[in-house]
């Protein structure tokens, strides 16, 4: 659809429905609904297809109203939605019924538009909107939680270790949101001016759920009050939050640095206390009990979460199962590689702990550490960069960045994680490495984290998302996100990232081997009742984990459940369509054509996938 044909429609719908959404579905308010339809309508004078472009425009445009950080993100708060740029999300509980009031009216539009007449590509697009909101919908119906739309984060916990406002937003502000003009200027002072808002609204959610007995686990609850006092006495003196209006060589950041760090100090500050005071409330009640089972309506809770995280019905039980037999595939892999370099005692998981200690695979200490890292990254990218026209017919190239995570954040982040840049190319995809010790990491095991973070896996994914419509640029799925990430691995693999390294081979392996016990030890927290130490110890007893970097993963799996049982399920799924495809295809199969056909399709629940790749194995065939 042309800009021009959108903006049209877009202002229809603030006219006509903006201040009153109910309209599209209370009786008597219809018609300011139908309005937009129709009008596209009779501009198209046949058969839906620029109507239902139009509708999935304005889908987008409503939620992206709702959650604005997600605008600049995109890098589309510009033009008419410039003021996008000064807002952020309202966290309160109004905030939230808000969000689900907007979401449940879209999704009935979405599911009621006819698809008879539309291209196949925009019936995808319906079937992902109404699949993400049916999801969304379900969990905003839960009573506590931060629940995703379109996102990968399930949260029981509002505030935790590894997520809330006190560390997102200082994240935010310093690496998305632009300091090109006076205009992104006075955007971020009205951003700073509604922190304290965004505080509180977490604040009042988290002592709702402490009333409801929701309160996570102590082990949990000692990490984020340490997190949250360094971000408070951060917070006392400006900080992390100052930083980006100082570094800034725009004199109208200057001028405004006096009046952010007012707020800052005076406003933002006091409302960081308050959150922490509700922490330390929490604490005193707390227990150590790690699965969201054990709390009030935690079993209810941990289906939803397993759904949104798979986009399948799928039971623990089922997952499980499934995590312990593709971890026994793999280790199967493994063995005979550990047996050619002279590791021939012990299992599979006490043989990769004794190379793990072998001090020719890791990196120096400190600093030293960490500039060698930094250069095995950018290395290991430049060489997978140059091989993506062997597996790909349709090339991206993707703006990107490596950077630390910041050390406020790491003692309760991953190892690493990375996403897609904006839309407009402005904002580039981003590695962020856990830094913390350079002992998280070996010289086995960086090239697939490498991999899977940058090309073959999120940020060139994401390139691709953000070539399709708005709404598909916004709306992710975990196991599509993360089962392509390990699909990437794989790619580089096959593409011979290890034929002369054979160690490399086995981290990647091992990387597989992890998303595999990824799904026993999350359903073993949460349906079945094992400990955190259980769990941990099953990672490096298992598989050779590192045990320092598994305690921070376990209890990532606490306060997001479902999230980590996405990852080989989903590669997993990828894997088996590939397969069918070559045996359906035969000597018609190309795999450049197969890897186009999934990743344009875009980041999509596992059914939708699997329609995607049904459909190009048809065209294929002739």
């Amino acid at each position: 659809m042309s800009e021009t044909q959108f903006q049209i429609t877009r202002r229809q719908m603030l006219a006509g429905t903006g201040a009153s959404a109910a309209a599209l579905t209370l009786p008597g308010c219809a018609a300011a609904g139908q309005a937009v339809t129709e009008s596209a309508n009779a501009a198209t004078g046949a058969g839906g297809q620029a109507a239902a472009e139009a509708l999935l425009e304005q889908v987008a445009w409503n939620l992206l109203e709702l959650q604005p950080e997600r605008a600049t993100g995109l890098g589309v708060d510009t033009g008419e939605y410039a003021y996008l740029r000064g807002q952020l999300e309202d966290t309160s509980p109004a905030g939230k019924a808000k969000l689900r009031d907007q979401l449940f009216i879209d999704r009935q539009r979405v599911r009621s538009f006819p698809r008879e007449g539309l291209d196949i590509d925009t019936v995808t697009n319906l079937d992902v909107v109404e699949s993400g909101y049916d999801v969304a919908l379900a969990g905003l119906d839960l009573p506590y939680g931060d629940i995703p739309v379109g996102s990968w984060r399930t949260a029981p916990y509002v505030v935790i270790q590894n997520a809330g406002a006190y560390l997102d937003l200082p994240r935010f502000m310093d690496a998305t949101h632009p300091l090109r003009d006076a205009a992104d200027v006075e955007a971020y002072l009205s951003r700073l001016s509604q922190v304290p808002s965004v505080l509180e609204g977490e604040r009042i959610r988290i002592a709702n759920a402490r009333l409801q007995s929701v309160v996570p686990p102590d082990f949990l609850l000692a990490k984020a009050t340490g997190q949250m006092r360094t971000t408070l006495l951060d917070a006392q003196e400006g900080g992390a939050l100052l930083e980006p209006l100082l570094k800034s060589e725009l004199p109208a950041a200057t001028t405004a640095s006096r009046q952010a760090k007012d707020i800052i100090t005076s406003r933002i500050a006091p409302a960081l206390e308050a959150q922490l005071a509700e922490l330390f409330a929490q604490q005193k009640v707390a227990t150590g009990a790690p699965g969201i089972s054990t709390r009030p309506g935690g079993e209810e809770w941990y289906q939803w979460a397993l759904r949104s995280s798979t986009t399948t019905n799928l039971t623990a039980d089922e997952i499980h199962r499934q995590g312990l037999e593709e971890l026994r595939l793999l280790h199967d892999r493994m063995d005979p590689i550990l047996r050619e370099i002279g590791y021939t005692s012990g299992t599979v998981g006490e043989r990769m702990q004794a190379l793990g200690a072998d001090p020719r695979y890791k990196f120096s200490e400190g600093d030293e550490g960490r500039e060698e890292i930094f250069a095995f990254i950018d290395e290991r990218i430049d060489w997978i960069r140059a091989q993506m026209p062997r597996a790909f017919n349709t090339l991206v190239d993707p703006n990107l960045e490596v950077r630390r995570i910041p050390p406020a954040e790491e003692v309760g982040a991953p190892g690493a994680y990375g996403g897609a840049g904006s839309k407009d190319g402005t904002i580039p995809g981003r590695f962020w490495i856990n830094l913390r010790t350079t002992d998280l990491h070996r010289k086995y095991d960086l090239a697939d984290l490498t991999y899977h973070e940058t090309i073959p896996g999120h940020v060139w994914e994401g390139e691709y998302s953000n070539r399709l419509p708005l709404i598909r640029s916004i709306l992710a799925f975990n196991p599509f996100s993360e089962g392509w990430a390990l699909y990437g691995e794989q790619l580089a693999d096959e593409l011979g990232a290890y034929d002369d390294f054979k160690v490399g081979r086995l981290g990647y392996l091992q990387s597989l081997a992890f998303r595999a016990c990824r799904m026993v030890v999350d359903t073993g927290l949460h349906s079945k009742g094992w400990s955190r130490e259980r769990a941990v110890n099953f990672f490096v007893e298992r598989n050779g984990s590192k045990a320092q970097e598994v305690a921070s993963e376990v209890d990532r799996y606490c306060s997001w459940p479902g999230q980590a049982t996405g990852y080989k399920l989903g590669h997993s799924r990828i894997v088996d369509l590939r397969d069918r495809t070559q045996r359906e295809l035969g000597k018609a199969y190309d795999l450049k054509a197969f890897n186009d056909a999934v990743i344009l399709g875009g980041n999509a629940p596992m059914d939708v996938l699997a329609k995607n790749v049904e459909r190009y194995i048809a065209s294929a065939r002739g």
